[in-house]
């Protein structure tokens, strides 16, 4: 089993059309579709994030899970094109294994213990950086001083599935997303959990720990990796905001 991961970014002015299409269209094709190879199909609202939060390359839409027993076969297959959305939201988009690779710290929380501001981000590291580099640079020395923030309470992380994966559908001819909207070509999923705003602010801000700058790094200061670029992320809780398999609304 892996995981599909999808976070969106739009244009605020239209997220009242792109909720009644991820509702209408998109969420009912894909379930309807796909539904017998997935077992979780769920997205979550962001929370609103105060300013300092999105600079940090904040994604201010949906973030999307699809728990997938199997890839169905590429291509259309017997359905029709997918409905286009009324603008195309830029997305970053990966697979990974369904459980984390790495837990680093805080599974010995209970539930009750805690509550819980998930800061959720897709990270790569630059152009020119092989992923030994990288991967030497996170697991043994930057994850280690990330354990050291005052607020954190929970930290896991996924290694990204580098085979090309491709989930079926197509778009209309002509219609495809514009390829500068879409980033795919990620190194790690990386979950940090707050209790609040206050604990990540102080966390990340206020009381930083102190830090070993790669030497790789094109980016100053923590997370030493471009905003927007090779690090993307945001806000969620833990309960979904929808259950697309077992939830059944019409959006109107």
């Amino acid at each position: 089993m892996i995981k599909s991961i999808v976070v969106h970014d739009i244009p605020i002015n239209n997220i009242a059309a792109m909720e009644r299409w991820y509702y209408n269209e998109h969420a009912s094709e894909i379930v309807r579709r796909y539904g017998p190879w997935l077992t979780r199909h769920e997205s979550f609202m962001p929370v609103f994030a105060p300013a300092e939060a999105r600079a940090y390359g904040f994604y201010n839409w949906r973030v999307t899970e699809g728990w997938w027993r199997e890839i169905p076969l590429t291509g259309p297959r017997g359905t029709m094109a997918f409905t286009v959305p009324p603008v195309w939201p830029n997305v970053a988009t990966c697979f990974v294994p369904a459980q984390p690779t790495e837990d680093f710290m805080g599974s010995e929380i209970q539930p009750h213990e805690k509550n819980v501001l998930r800061w959720y981000i897709l990270l790569k590291y630059p152009e020119g950086v092989s992923e030994e580099e990288g991967e030497e640079w996170f697991l043994n020395i930057h994850a280690k001083e990330v354990m050291k923030q005052p607020g954190l309470h929970r930290f896991f992380s996924y290694r990204v599935i580098k085979d090309p994966i491709e989930l079926p559908g197509v778009w209309a001819p002509g219609k495809v997303p514009p390829p500068e909207t879409v980033m795919a070509s990620w190194d790690r999923l990386v979950e940090l959990w707050y209790e609040t705003f206050d604990d990540w602010r102080r966390s990340v801000i206020e009381e930083p720990p102190q830090y070993t700058k790669p030497s790789w790094a094109g980016y100053e200061r923590y997370p030493f990796l471009e905003p927007y670029v090779d690090f993307v992320s945001s806000f969620i809780l833990e309960r979904p905001t929808d259950e697309f398999l077992r939830d059944s609304r019409g959006y109107l």
